[in-house]
């Protein structure tokens, strides 16, 4: 009777296991106010519900040297660059639009789990935490405008 239920018990771990830890592709798109300027360096990175860092999703912009004026992320990573191998990809131009898929769990939505992006652009203000948007089922498609280069930024399943 006991290895039956230990089998039991066994199997059905193994079949939910996967389940909790499936991840999705997630398109993010991110579209630039026309703001007369160089190309944009963007740092779209995940953090929890207490705000600490969990880990990149993309760097667009790839010159290493500029990383820092993205602040929060790059306070966050300490500017490693073990954070974002196989991240990046160029910088985005004034009224362009950058988008990227992603690999995220499905219980990181509807956890309190946010998306940042942190923006900069040479010779212009930085702006950390230009947006900053709950993770959720519901948010998926809505957009969100920036404070400073972002026109519009939405995520969808």
């Amino acid at each position: 009777m006991m290895k039956r239920n230990l089998a039991i018990i066994a199997l059905s771990t193994a079949l939910v296991l996967p389940g909790i830890a499936m991840a999705r592709p997630v398109t993010v798109t991110t579209t630039l106010k026309n703001y007369g300027g160089d190309g944009a360096y963007l740092a779209l990175y995940l953090t929890d519900a207490s705000g600490a860092y969990v880990r990149t999703l993309w760097v667009a912009g790839k010159k290493s040297k500029y990383y820092k004026h993205l602040t929060d992320w790059y306070r966050a990573t300490g500017g490693s660059s073990a954070q974002i191998n196989g991240l990046t990809g160029a910088s985005v131009g004034a009224g362009k639009t950058l988008k990227v898929s992603v690999e995220l769990e499905d219980a990181l939505f509807d956890a309190g789990y946010k998306i940042n992006i942190d923006a900069a652009a040479e010779d212009m203000r930085d702006s950390p935490r230009e947006i900053s948007v709950p993770l959720t089922k519901a948010g998926a498609g809505q957009s969100v405008s920036g404070k400073q280069y972002v026109a519009g930024f939405t995520y969808s399943p």
